[in-house]
C-alpha cells in the first residue's frame, strides 16, 4: 500500500475536471436568473474559479468540462482549455456566468452531439455526461468522487488526471456502474461531504503537496 505521501506522476500537473450540473438550464436566460434558486447555477462559476485562478495568477495545465443537464433537448458540454483563452475576463461570479451563458447561445438550434467552437479555448457540445467521460477515457485516467471511495493520498495518480464531480444532486447508481466499466477509481477527500468547488481546491492541494509548488501565470 502507498504511503500517505503518495507518488503522482508527472503528467499529472496535466488537471482537468469535469462538473456534473443536473440542475443547471442550458437556456442562458434561465442560467443568469436563477443564481440562488433551487438549480445554483452559481456552482459553475465557482468551480471555474476555484479550478484556474490562484492569488494574482493563474494555473496552466487545467481544462475543465461544465455538463449542463436541464434541457428540453440536449444537454450541454462547455470545454474550457484556460491555456488556450486569449482572455479569461475576470475571476468574479457575474463574469465567469456571462462566459457560460455565451457558450449556451452559440448552442441553440445544434443536433445530437455536435460541437461549436465559442472562442479561442472554448468550445460547446451537445451531449450528456457519460457520452463525454467515455471520450476522455480513451486517453484520461479518471477518479470520480465518493464519500466511500479510497483517499486520494493513498491512490497513485496516472496520467492526465481527470476527476468527476456533481453538482448539489448525487450521482445516480447506474452511472456508477457505467463508470466502474470505464475504469474510474473511487476516491475520497475526507470525512466532510463538500461543495464540487471546493473539492477542486483540495484536489488541487493534493497534487500540488505531491508534485512541489505549482507553476503558475502571472496575471
Amino acid at each position: 500500500m502507498p504511503s500517505s505521501a503518495a507518488v503522482f506522476d508527472h503528467n499529472a500537473s496535466m488537471r482537468t475536471f469535469v462538473l456534473r450540473a443536473r440542475a443547471a438550464p442550458t437556456d442562458s436566460r434561465a442560467l443568469l436568473v436563477g443564481i440562488g434558486s433551487e438549480a445554483h447555477p452559481e456552482i459553475l462559476a465557482h468551480a471555474l474559479m476555484n479550478a484556474v485562478f490562484v492569488a494574482q495568477a493563474h494555473r496552466p495545465g487545467v481544462i475543465v468540462h461544465l455538463v449542463l443537464e436541464s434541457t428540453p433537448d440536449y444537454s450541454r458540454a462547455i470545454r474550457f482549455d484556460f491555456d488556450a483563452m486569449h482572455d479569461i475576463g475576470g475571476f468574479d461570479e457575474r463574469a465567469l456566468l456571462g462566459r457560460i451563458a455565451q457558450a449556451l447561445d452559440v448552442s441553440r438550434g445544434m443536433g445530437k452531439d455536435e460541437a461549436r467552437a465559442v472562442e479561442s479555448g472554448v468550445e460547446v457540445r451537445t451531449t450528456g455526461f457519460e457520452r463525454l467521460v467515455q471520450r476522455l477515457a480513451a486517453d484520461h485516467a479518471l477518479y470520480v468522487m465518493d464519500p466511500k471511495g479510497r483517499p486520494i493520498r493513498d491512490e497513485p495518480l496516472g496520467d492526465r488526471p481527470c476527476f468527476l464531480l456533481t453538482d448539489h444532486i448525487p450521482m445516480p447508481k447506474n452511472t456508477f456502474h457505467t463508470l466502474d466499466r470505464l475504469g474510474a477509481k473511487r476516491i475520497a477527500l475526507g470525512p466532510t461531504m463538500l461543495f464540487a468547488s471546493q473539492c477542486v481546491t483540495v484536489i488541487h492541494h493534493e497534487l500540488d503537496r505531491a508534485l512541489g509548488p505549482a507553476s503558475v501565470t502571472r496575471d
